[in-house]
């Protein structure tokens, strides 16, 4: 029998096509407002010193304003916390220009380029940020990267009884990568997780691994659709079930064949 794995949500952050943060997403998602198709926002990347700033990607910049959505509702240390952050891929768009600049003549790579191709930049990029010299995990798992660095950030407050920030998200490539690959923009969530309730816990959540069932829906077409096209919003029945504080039982899909039960009780 697999044995659940528990936490407390004190923090979450949400960015994808028609929600711009977490407190628009939560309107939306309880009916209050409805959903408007339009781009990510994606916050310039304020915690970074200049120079960083100005070679931070999209993903760099979703990656970070996630975090900080999340961890600023519980009002947490940003250098004090450990942190998980889980993509399916890495930067679409300078994948895109690395191609390109490898299939011409000068196959000179700048050095800016050349650091931010690699899965963990957004991870750096935090810790050049934040100053935090806390335990931080880089996952990929494609389609499933979101229940592996749920698992993992689970894993790590159970066994060291510290808060984990979990960070997802998913970059759009451009053509002819696009047509492998069709995400259609950025996208992702965060979750602080901790060990114990507290005055700033929204729920409780407990996940089960080894569940073999189809995944929970949206019921709304549109929103079906924004989880259905990022892996990183895989979890979107579980964030609406925290917008409408309602307890629900979510299974989310992971690996191929396999699915995560997830248990949300409200606060």
């Amino acid at each position: 029998m697999n044995r659940a794995l528990t936490a407390w949500i004190e923090g979450i952050g949400l960015i994808a096509p028609g929600l711009p943060d977490w407190r628009s997403a939560a309107a939306v998602l309880c009916g209050a407002q409805p959903w408007r198709s339009e781009p990510s926002v994606l916050p310039a990347a304020a915690l970074l010193p200049p120079a960083e700033r100005r070679r931070a990607s999209r993903v760099i910049r979703l990656a970070l304003a996630l975090g900080q959505q999340a961890a600023a509702q519980a009002g947490a240390d940003l250098a004090q916390l450990a942190t998980v952050f889980a993509a399916s891929g890495a930067d679409g768009h300078n994948c895109h220009a690395l191609c390109e600049q490898l299939a011409g003549e000068d196959r000179q790579i700048s050095p800016t380029r050349f650091h931010n191709s690699v899965h963990n930049a957004a991870a750096g990029y935090w810790g050049i940020a934040t100053r935090s010299m806390a335990p931080c995990q880089v996952i990929c798992a494609y389609d499933g990267s979101l229940g592996a660095g749920l698992m993992d950030a689970l894993a790590q407050v159970a066994l060291d009884g510290r808060s984990v920030l979990l960070v997802c998200y998913d970059s759009e490539y451009p053509e002819p990568l696009h047509a492998k690959r069709p995400l259609p923009d950025a996208a992702g969530m965060a979750w602080l997780l901790a060990p114990r309730r507290s005055g700033a816990s929204l729920a409780q959540i407990s996940v089960t691994p080894g569940g073999q069932g189809a995944p929970t829906r949206m019921q709304e077409a549109a929103l079906e659709a924004l989880r259905a096209q990022f892996p990183s919003l895989r979890a979107l029945p579980a964030l609406d079930a925290l917008a409408r504080r309602s307890i629900a039982d979510v299974a989310l899909d992971y690996l191929p064949g396999h699915s995560l039960g997830l248990r949300l009780q409200p606060c």
